[in-house]
């Protein structure tokens, strides 16, 4: 999960949390709001009707000692003053109950202020009730309103945080792609500093360059070091193969002294081509070669089939050229002959007696795609992972196997811009993808 997302879906349950509570919190004491309402009305009618007992209405049940009835049309509220036992002193202090009470057939639930007073003498209890009625829709609708506030609320904050951690981490994000994700080539790393705010995003762009640069002085330097290493061993191999061949043609020497010296000069041979593929690499990541040659895809792979056909023979394999499109790409000819050489001839060393190679493309919107596909032993997921590096080599019958020719593919591709992926399975074959942008014209 996205650090954005997580975010967001911290902050959301937070503000959720507190939302719930403060609804629950509201729920809880709709009950006693509502109540406390309707006692405060209660009290204030309880003061105008102590204060009109002299009325003409009011004062006529009194005086004959009667009780005073009055309900509304609906019955939702009433008062009954009704004489009762004379009491020399009666409490100020109203009492509220909620009683069911049935008034002219109609049966509710009422909130009833009762109240004993003396007047002219006598004692009197008064009873003011209101229907609780209104009291219960109050609540529903205190529920739903509380309900609708809390789900708009919640997406207003889940949006407003995913908008506001999305701006938050823009930087972050922008760090990670342009200083990681798109690093191929840590001599052209780019320095340039992520525009930010957020100190912490700038510690870890600066620490992300610091450290970039560190490995790149590494990496010129390992470069450096194999470059000279490799120039500096070709001339003391050179002398050494010329004296041995010049011993050779001598008469006089044994014929196992002569298996001795074919045995060194091969092993010099040897040596001599792993230098020459590491003087290779290291000319190319160090852009010594020039790409301006119009290199046609398919006229390379046409040349190397020619050039492989007596290996294709050997191992009876069938090379299947289907290449439908004319793809042409601006670059080095002589290697992109060493790339597409060293793709096709693995497809022969480690293919099967009587097997097939097949190279075919595919065009899309905006990249062209090289397949090259063999049914040989194929290679389990760590050795896919490992197949681009120096001097990884696989279980073959080839013994002039170095390790080495991936590793120059995978420079050469770099060198180009070309993306390349391997898919194999183990026992059944490789296809290795080259991916090519659409830089010319097709035809």
């Amino acid at each position: 999960m996205k650090l954005q997302v997580k975010l967001a879906l911290y902050n959301t349950l937070t503000k959720l949390a507190i939302i719930l509570f403060t609804g629950l919190l509201i729920l809880l004491s709709i009950e006693k709001i509502s109540y406390d309402h309707v006692e405060l009305r209660l009290e204030d009618d309880e003061k105008e009707i102590l204060k009109n007992l002299s009325s003409k209405e009011i004062n006529g049940y009194l005086s004959t000692q009667r009780t005073y009835k009055d309900y509304n049309i609906l019955k939702e509220e009433f008062i009954i003053i009704k004489p009762v036992k004379f009491e020399p002193t009666v409490t100020e202090e109203a009492k509220f109950t909620t009683e069911i009470r049935t008034n002219e057939s109609v049966t509710q639930t009422y909130r009833i202020l009762t109240h004993q007073f003396n007047f002219n003498n006598h004692t009197y209890l008064l009873e003011i009730g209101v229907a609780v009625t209104s009291v219960e829709e109050l609540k529903s609708i205190i529920k739903r309103f509380t309900l609708l506030t809390l789900i708009i609320a919640l997406a207003l904050t889940l949006v407003s945080d995913l908008v506001f951690t999305k701006f938050l981490l823009a930087p972050f994000y922008k760090i990670i792609d342009r200083k990681l994700i798109k690093v191929n080539d840590p001599m052209n790393f780019d320095y340039e500093k992520i525009q930010t705010t957020t100190q912490d995003f700038e510690l870890l762009d600066d620490s992300i360059s610091t450290l970039m640069k560190k490995i790149s002085n590494l990496f010129a330097l390992e470069k450096q070091f194999i470059a000279n290493v490799s120039h500096e061993l070709l001339t003391p191999i050179s002398i050494i193969s010329s004296r041995l061949e010049n011993i050779l043609l001598q008469e006089e020497l044994s014929e196992a002294s002569e298996n001795k010296m074919h045995a060194s000069l091969k092993t010099l041979n040897r040596l001599k081509s792993i230098i020459n593929s590491l003087l290779l690499i290291s000319k190319v990541e160090n852009n010594q070669y020039a790409k301006t040659d119009v290199v046609m895809i398919a006229g390379v792979i046409m040349e190397i089939q020619e050039e492989l056909e007596d290996r294709l023979e050997e191992k009876h394999l069938t090379f299947n050229n289907n290449i439908k499109y004319i793809y042409s790409i601006m670059g080095n000819r002589p290697l992109m002959h060493t790339l597409l050489f060293n793709l096709i001839n693995n497809a022969i060393k480690y293919n099967k007696p009587k097997g097939s190679i097949t190279v075919a493309d595919e065009l899309k919107e905006d990249v062209y795609i090289l397949e090259i596909t063999d049914t040989g032993a194929g290679m389990n997921q760590q050795q896919i992972e490992n197949a681009f590096n120096r001097f990884e080599k696989f279980e073959t019958e080839e013994k002039e196997s170095y390790g080495l020719g991936l590793a120059i593919v995978k420079s050469i591709t770099a060198f180009h811009g070309i993306r390349v992926k391997i898919d194999s399975v183990k026992d059944r074959g490789t296809s290795i993808y080259l991916i090519f942008n659409r830089e010319l014209d097709f035809t």
